[in-house]
């Protein structure tokens, strides 16, 4: 039998894939991530085994996978977002194939997707940005070589900012000096959940209107010149040239 880790989107379970929500309520073991994927994700499900796995080790959930498989049954393995980014799934795939045990990824709305509906935003924009890039700020896990926020930011993209926002001042303090005090940005916590809030601002006063808030985790932070952008050139895509 298959495990399918799925991606349950950002939050709003209405942000599920087709193929997911069908695999959430046909498959007769359901493992889910409860810290992050809100339970009417789960509505209508038949499933025999419902684990909440916010509490466990990896050990206790590759047990829980193989006494699947070996029971015959189908895995909906569900995570927030899209279990590719951030997801920790590397290591949960690693041990499935070393066990032996056929797995499938279905991808999901990611965290940056929902930020940007939420903010009305496009994220690349012609002749201001063309690139996104999506990151973390570094912790307790290091970032390899070359991928420092600095080293990053000197190409001023739109860039996507994970984990970080109780380091919002050291951010700042790393974006500034090629992004500029007047670049936009905007944090965004719980992205298209009920209680969603947004704080918009530039780098030189995002940190005061944070500190502002009660938003210590679970936010996404959006910088780049695309947020709120007027005056850019039309794409080629619908241009009159294009007949």
């Amino acid at each position: 039998m298959t495990v399918y880790f799925i991606g349950a989107g950002p939050g709003d379970p209405e942000l599920i894939t087709v193929k997911g929500q069908r695999l959430v309520r046909t498959c007769p073991v359901i493992l889910y991530a409860g810290s992050l994927v809100p339970p009417a994700v789960l509505d209508g499900h038949r499933a025999q085994q419902v684990v909440d796995t916010a509490p466990l080790t990896l050990d206790e959930i590759v047990a829980l996978l193989d006494g699947a498989h070996r029971a015959g049954h189908d895995v909906a393995r569900v995570h927030s977002g899209d279990p590719s980014l951030y997801g920790a799934i590397g290591e949960q795939i690693r041990r499935l194939r070393e066990l032996g045990i056929p797995y499938e990824i279905v991808p999901g709305v990611t965290a940056t997707a929902a930020c940007a509906a939420t903010l009305g935003s496009e994220l690349t924009l012609p002749g201001i940005s063309q690139t996104l890039i999506l990151t973390r700020y570094a912790t307790k896990t290091a970032m390899p070589e070359g991928e420092a926020l600095g080293d990053l930011a000197r190409h001023r993209a739109t860039m996507a900012i994970h984990l970080g926002v109780r380091h919002i001042a050291r951010i700042v303090e790393e974006l500034r000096p090629h992004y500029g005090d007047d670049c936009p940005v905007a944090v965004v916590y719980r992205a298209s959940w009920p209680d969603e809030e947004r704080v918009t601002g530039t780098l030189a006063d995002i940190v005061a209107k944070v500190q502002a808030t009660d938003i210590e985790r679970t936010a996404l932070i959006l910088v780049g010149r695309v947020l709120g952008a007027e005056g850019f050139a039309d794409s080629t895509l619908y241009g009159a040239g294009k007949r």
